[in-house]
């Protein structure tokens, strides 16, 4: 029987989701623990990847056992195996074919940028301490619902079939002295939203304008768009499923 395994993580210490041959991953992590709980060697098929040091406050895996367990139990004892760093919240049993990378329909990501310093939030905010118009990166940003194609924001040399994304959402919010960017698709490409942040705060800076920020967007060069920003400020905060409740 298939089963989602609902959880959240600090990236922090980790080199991302995937596994890695020479360091430690949340999959690895993750694996394991559910290998040795269920005493069986167990493979965790994860929702997407996460490079190294970005967080999840929500994110999906699916595994695959024939064992009976109380799914209560089972997640008690997950948590207490599991590092402090990740928390597991639900053990759900699904269809046989249910997929959790490539039956997710929506993905959403919020990026953290804090403008004076502040010793509680160097793991999980971007200490930024320039000013930046968030009017004109909120325009920026709504113009991104407007294109598919997003070459421009893709880490180069990776192995896709298409840079075309639906963005449903793209939006900042200021929370006290925090920038808050959330971005909704379909998928992303690897560094997509990174380099999206990147650029737009470049808009914020007035370094460009909304016309620049469209034409590279059309260009679909990576070179002209702007910096990857760091990964501590970024985290994967909801999937949504067609047959799961949100």
């Amino acid at each position: 029987m298939r089963y989602f395994i609902r959880f959240s993580y600090n990236g922090t210490s980790y080199h991302g989701w995937q596994f890695q041959p020479n360091a430690v991953s949340v999959q690895e992590t993750l694996t394991q623990a559910v290998s040795v709980i269920l005493n069986e060697t167990v493979e965790l098929m994860g929702a997407g990847r996460t490079d190294t040091g970005v967080h999840a406050q929500l994110m999906y895996a699916h595994f695959d056992t024939e064992k009976e367990f109380n799914a209560a139990t089972l997640v008690h004892k997950l948590n207490s195996y599991l590092p402090k760093d990740i928390a597991v919240f639900d053990i759900i049993g699904v269809h046989d074919t249910a997929h959790a990378r490539f039956d997710a329909t929506r993905r959403t990501y919020q990026y953290h940028i804090h403008h004076f310093k502040d010793v509680f939030l160097n793991e999980q905010s971007w200490y930024y301490p320039t000013a930046l118009d968030l009017d004109l990166m909120n325009q920026a940003a709504a113009e991104l619902l407007n294109h598919t194609d997003f070459q421009c924001f893709s880490k180069v040399n990776t192995d896709v079939n298409t840079f075309n994304c639906i963005i449903t959402e793209a939006f900042w919010i200021r929370n006290g002295n925090r920038f808050v960017f959330t971005i909704s698709a379909d998928r992303f490409l690897r560094n997509m939203v990174r380099a999206i942040v990147g650029t737009l705060v470049n808009v914020g800076l007035r370094k460009i304008s909304i016309d620049d920020f469209t034409n590279i967007i059309a260009s679909k060069d990576r070179s002209e768009a702007g910096f990857s920003v760091p990964a501590h400020g970024l985290y994967l905060t909801d999937i949504r499923y067609p047959y799961l409740q949100s």
